[in-house]
C-alpha cells in the first residue's frame, strides 16, 4: 500500500472515530476498522482502571463475554503489559514460560501494543493487535498517529460520561444529603387525587330485556347483533313444530268431541235415560275448546317483537339457534344509542372509597387516544363475581354531556378518581394494606 493511498485510509478511520457518539462505537471502530490500514489477525482494547487492564473489546465480537476462557487468561496475560506509554512490539520467541503456553494457543505469534494517551499524555488505555508476519516500523508509524486520534476522542468521551457521573455524585455529598431528604420528606405531603384503574365496557344504562315468552327451543333470528329495530319488528322466533302438533291433535280432539256430544243429543231423543249422558258429553266439548284455545295462545306467542325502537343487543345468533329456553330467560336487550354509559369492574383489591359524581375516563382498546369522560352514577355495595371470575363491585358511570358517544359494546380501561389524599398515602398504601393483611396489625 504507497503513502498517499495509507493517508486516505487513515483520514476515513480518524472521521470514523471522530463521528463516534459513545464509547460503544469507540471501541468497535479501534477493533476492527483499524484492519483497514494494517491487516491483523486479531485485536483487543483494554482500558486502565486503576491499576488493572480491564478487557472492554475484541475483534468480531459485539460483548465481550469476561467469563469465557480466552477472555480470562487475555485478562490475565495483559497485566503484565508495559505501561510506559511507546509502543511494544512483541514476539512468542521472547515470551516467557508462563506466557508462551497460553500465547501459543490463542494468538499468532506477532503482536504490537499501542497506547491510548490523552492531551497531557497520560495512560488510558492499550490496544493489542496480533497477526502472523512481524511488525514493521511503518505500520507502526501509521498506528502511532492514528491512535493519536482515538486517545483523544476516547479521553473525551471518557470524561464526559465521569462528570455526569461525578454531577449526581456531588448531589448527594454530606452538605446536600439533609436538602434532598427533607425534600423527599416535604414532598410526601403533596396533595394528589386517588384513583384507580379496572377494566370497563360500555353498556346501555337502561336497556329493555327480552326474554322467552315460554319454555321451548329458539328457531331463527329476524336481526343481526347491533342492529337497529323499530317497534313492532320480529326480533326472533321459537320452534313451532311440536306447537302445531299439539294443536292439530287439539283439534282433532274437538272435533271427536263435538261428534260425541251430538250423538247424545240424538240419542236422548229416544231414551230419557240418554239425558245425563248429553250434559257429560257437553262438558268434554268444553273442555276440548278450551285446549285448543289455550295450544292456539301459545301458537301465537311464538313470535317475539319488539316493543319499541332501539338496537339490539346479544351475542352471536349461532349461540342461540336450538338452544331450549325458558319463561322469562332474556334473550336480548334493546337499548338507545344515546343511552350509552360505562360498566366498570372494580376488583375488591383495588377498591378505594368513591362517592357518587366522581370523575370517570374511559380510555377504548380502540381509541386509548381520545379518553371519554364520564361521572359515577351507580356503585354497589357487595361484590359480585367480574366475567373475568374476580371479586369486584360493579360501578355504573354516565358520560358528560358533549362527550362523543362510543359504540355500546366497546371495552377498555376506566380511570376512577376518589379523594384527595398526601403523596406519602397514595405511594404506601398498598404496601401498608398488605402488611397489616400479612402481620393482622
Amino acid at each position: 500500500m504507497n503513502d498517499s493511498s495509507d493517508l486516505g485510509v487513515l483520514l476515513q478511520i480518524e472521521a470514523r472515530a471522530l463521528e463516534a457518539q459513545a464509547l460503544p462505537a469507540l471501541r468497535f471502530t479501534i477493533v476492527n476498522e483499524t484492519h483497514a490500514l494494517t491487516p491483523y489477525r486479531q485485536a483487543a482494547m483494554f482500558e486502565l482502571e486503576g491499576e488493572r487492564l480491564v478487557l472492554t473489546a475484541a475483534s468480531g465480537l459485539v460483548s465481550v463475554a469476561n467469563e469465557s476462557p480466552f477472555a480470562v487468561w487475555l485478562s490475565r496475560f495483559a497485566q503484565r503489559f508495559p505501561r510506559d506509554g511507546a509502543i511494544h512490539r512483541l514476539d512468542l520467541a521472547d515470551a516467557s514460560p508462563e506466557d508462551a503456553a497460553g500465547w501459543g494457543e490463542w494468538l499468532p505469534e506477532h503482536l504490537v501494543l499501542v497506547p491510548l494517551r490523552d492531551r497531557k499524555g497520560t495512560l488510558q488505555g492499550m490496544v493489542m493487535y496480533a497477526a502472523e508476519a512481524p511488525w514493521s516500523d511503518g505500520a507502526c508509524d501509521l498506528l502511532g498517529r492514528l491512535h493519536a486520534t482515538y486517545g483523544y476522542c476516547f479521553a473525551g468521551m471518557r470524561q464526559t460520561a465521569q462528570d455526569r457521573w461525578q454531577w449526581l455524585r456531588s448531589l448527594f455529598r454530606k452538605r446536600n444529603r439533609w436538602l434532598i431528604a427533607g425534600a423527599l420528606l416535604a414532598s410526601l405531603f403533596i396533595p394528589v387525587r386517588l384513583s384507580v384503574l379496572a377494566p370497563a365496557e360500555v353498556i346501555a344504562l337502561n336497556a329493555v330485556a327480552v326474554a322467552a315468552p315460554q319454555d321451548g327451543v329458539v328457531g331463527t333470528f329476524a336481526v343481526t347483533p347491533n342492529a337497529r329495530v323499530k317497534a313492532g319488528d320480529l326480533l326472533f322466533s321459537l320452534d313451532d313444530s311440536s306447537l302445531l302438533n299439539r294443536l292439530a291433535v287439539a283439534r282433532k280432539a274437538l272435533e271427536i268431541a263435538q261428534a260425541d256430544a251430538h250423538v247424545a243429543q240424538q240419542r236422548a231423543f229416544d231414551d230419557v235415560k240418554s239425558k245425563a249422558d248429553v250434559a257429560v258429553a257437553l262438558g268434554r266439548v268444553r273442555e276440548k275448546e278450551a285446549e285448543l284455545a289455550a295450544v292456539e295462545t301459545q301458537a301465537q306467542r311464538v313470535e317475539v317483537r319488539a316493543d319499541k325502537d332501539g338496537i339490539a343487543i346479544f351475542s352471536d345468533t349461532n349461540d342461540w339457534i336450538g338452544r331450549p329456553v325458558m319463561t322469562g330467560e332474556r334473550v336480548m336487550q334493546l337499548a338507545q344509542p344515546e343511552d350509552s354509559g360505562i360498566q366498570v369492574w372494580l376488583a375488591v383489591a383495588d377498591a378505594i372509597n368513591l362517592e357518587l359524581d366522581a370523575p370517570v375516563r374511559l380510555f377504548l382498546h380502540t381509541d386509548p387516544l381520545s379518553p371519554r369522560s364520564g361521572r359515577l352514577i351507580e356503585a354497589s355495595y357487595q361484590a359480585t363475581l367480574s366475567p373475568e371470575s374476580v371479586a369486584s363491585y360493579k360501578l355504573r358511570a354516565r358520560f358528560e354531556e358533549g362527550t362523543e358517544l362510543p359504540r355500546i359494546g366497546l371495552r377498555g380501561t376506566a380511570r376512577i378518581s376518589g379523594e384527595w389524599v398526601l403523596l406519602g398515602y397514595y405511594l404506601f398504601r398498598r404496601p401498608l394494606a398488605h402488611l397489616r393483611e400479612w402481620s393482622g396489625l
